[in-house]
């Protein structure tokens, strides 16, 4: 084992690729000598020379098409988008070619596609750096969406990402990458796409998040047992697409009560597709509304007052209480 931040863990799950399988190339805007604008890659490019390891044009467009092209050939891209505001420019190829692939061509083909992308609030960003986008990426059948919130995790399920025959959105929350560390081995593993993980047990409320608002949802859970003597199951998604829904009915059918947690806009995200799945197949083991908490639907807010924006514990915990006391 080694002690590593989430940046470290990721840098090191594809330094573990790259050796493993010459089909694995790295590419993105500065992602080569630089190192990412976050030294995500540092190194890789002198350890694995520029053929595998290499810098493309500012154009997201042409950054998602080569990598479409190249899985295609029997490469296995990671493609780097350097903030998932900048998405917009590679969602034809992310949506129309790499997520249809293996449907339009009845299995005959794939897209063994992992596109990195950091994105997240709390760092006090530029415009269009830390959105939430991945409530509209989650609609598209054939897209995978992973969003760790630990450095183990980062590691693991980023190895899983690059192992998958389709494409896989791999979101990286920026106030995580340093923020602290987590005992990861050295050597390969992996974490499996689509499943939950309880991070915390509780008898009397399921609290569902992802990202960095799982450690929200963590202190939110100390605070509820401080103040009233309650436990807050937390499960750590660690997948919105596929949604672990098993796992989170199996606490449900436990806790009775559930609230869901996300850093993105209120409406039509990830906890509106969760609410509507516990709806489905969990509704007789609710004694409460399920309530989410998250940021409201407004643009995301100039630096200077993302903090009264963001969802915090004070707010988690809020929501915890009216469903507890409904």
């Amino acid at each position: 084992m080694a002690q590593m931040t989430m940046i470290q863990a990721i840098l090191d799950a594809m330094r573990t690729e790259l050796e493993r399988d010459p089909k694995v190339l790295v590419f993105g805007e500065d992602v080569g000598q630089n190192g990412g604008v976050f030294r995500a890659t540092d190194g890789l490019q002198k350890q694995f020379g520029e053929d595998r390891v290499f810098d493309t044009p500012l154009a997201e467009s042409g950054i998602m098409g080569l990598a479409v092209g190249l899985g295609l050939q029997g490469f296995r891209p990671v493609a780097e988008i350097q903030f998932a505001g900048f998405i917009f420019e590679a969602m034809d190829e992310i949506v129309s070619q790499a997520a249809r692939m293996r449907y339009r061509s009845g299995g005959r083909y794939h897209a063994p596609i992992v596109i990195r992308s950091p994105f997240g609030g709390g760092v006090k960003t530029p415009e269009l750096h830390a959105d939430s986008l991945e409530g509209m990426l989650i609609q598209n059948p054939g897209l995978k969406v992973v969003i760790p919130s630990n450095p183990y995790d980062a590691k693991g399920l980023l190895i899983s990402a690059i192992r998958d025959n389709d494409p896989v959105i791999f979101l990286e929350h920026m106030k995580l990458y340093r923020s602290f560390r987590d005992d990861v081995p050295e050597e390969a593993f992996t974490v499996p796409i689509g499943k939950a993980r309880i991070v915390r047990e509780g008898s009397d409320i399921t609290v569902i998040s992802y990202g960095a608002m799982v450690h929200t949802a963590l202190k939110a859970a100390e605070e509820l047992d401080k103040s009233r003597g309650l436990q807050a199951e937390v499960i750590d998604l660690r997948t919105i697409s596929p949604i672990d829904i098993d796992t989170i009915v199996q606490s449900i059918e436990k806790t009775n009560r559930a609230i869901v947690v996300q850093e993105a806009q209120k409406s039509a995200g990830t906890a509106a597709e969760i609410i509507a799945q516990i709806n489905e197949k969990a509704i007789l083991h609710l004694e409460a509304p399920v309530l989410r908490v998250a940021s409201p639907d407004t643009v995301y807010p100039f630096a200077a007052i993302e903090d009264q924006w963001l969802p915090d514990v004070k707010r988690v915990l809020e929501g915890m209480n009216n469903v507890i006391d409904f």
